[in-house]
């Protein structure tokens, strides 16, 4: 066999193997993408029943089989939802501990991590290490000792036990901003220094402004956790017009004939938001966790 013919031969192998391997890279993509998919669906479907249950009327709510698109959209449900439910005292309820959690929780996290990453001090990896051990221990083991702190400063039944905790730091906030701290250039800081800044402007004015993937995060997950609270809100209200969405719709669901495509109605003006939420700032999300995660 000539030389050139060897060669042919060998530029011939190469490139079967180069198009097995693209063949199986694409194969392999497609499967990530379909168990991708499967899963997405199975969050999507949920929500898109209750949008389609918030447009029934009763009968075809509980028609068997199932019936996904309604003969006549019920928009109605929504504003007798609106009209015979509080809603509006109760979203101004859960607007009001919402924004306080999202400003308690982006202030304090953000200066506590500031400590841990910026500023040499002795015994700093250790206190870490303990705030970090705190995320081992769930609300319901606090519960009790929380609500006897809060009875004994005259706080049940008011805001302030869900709004006043987030001043004081979050262990997996810390935690994210940390890492997110650690991965700005120290130089930046230095320089600072070097031009008479204080800590607090470093902070401030060199820090934040570099941070906002992480505290965009920060203040979805903060959202979220807000927004959607169950438990803490009802250990510590006690009062009916003190109640959030989330105790309002479980007030719905007490009743004796509760009337479900209200409820259901409520239950998508209670979700859409923090959909919306994420879709606008869902580019700040990815690169927050993306960046937090690649530092040590």
């Amino acid at each position: 066999m000539s030389t050139s013919q060897k060669t042919e031969t060998f530029y011939r192998t190469v490139s079967n193997l180069g198009k097995s391997h693209k063949s199986i890279r694409n194969t392999e993509t497609g499967i990530v993408y379909i168990i991708l998919i499967i899963f997405s669906l199975m969050y999507i479907i949920p929500f898109l029943w209750l949008l389609s249950g918030s447009l029934k009327s009763s009968s075809e709510l509980f028609a068997n089989p199932p019936i996904w698109i309604p003969k006549e959209l019920q928009w109605s449900n929504y504003v007798n939802a609106f009209s015979q439910f509080p809603f509006l005292l109760y979203l101004r309820n859960t607007l009001i501990i919402t924004f306080s959690t999202i400003i308690g929780a982006v202030i304090s996290n953000s200066l506590i991590a500031y400590g841990f990453s910026r500023i040499q001090w002795k015994g700093r990896d250790t206190v870490f290490i303990i705030v970090l051990a705190t995320l081992m221990l769930p609300f319901q083991v606090l519960m009790v000792p929380l609500f006897i702190l809060f009875k004994n400063l005259g706080w049940i039944g008011t805001f302030l036990p869900l709004t006043v905790p987030a001043f004081f730091g979050n262990a997996f906030f810390i935690f994210l901003l940390r890492q997110f701290f650690l991965g700005i250039p120290h130089e930046l800081s230095e320089s600072a220094k070097i031009d008479g800044a204080s800590e607090f402007y470093i902070y401030w004015k060199v820090i934040l402004p570099l941070s906002k993937p992480i505290l965009t995060t920060v203040v979805i997950f903060s959202f979220i956790n807000a927004w959607g609270d169950f438990i803490g809100p009802l250990v510590f209200l006690s009062d009916n017009k003190l109640y959030t969405l989330s105790l309002g719709i479980q007030q719905i669901m007490s009743e004796n004939d509760p009337r479900w495509p209200l409820l259901m109605a409520v239950g998508v003006a209670m979700t859409l938001p923090v959909i919306i939420i994420f879709f606008v700032l869902q580019k700040y999300f990815i690169q927050g966790i993306t960046f937090t995660g690649s530092k040590g």
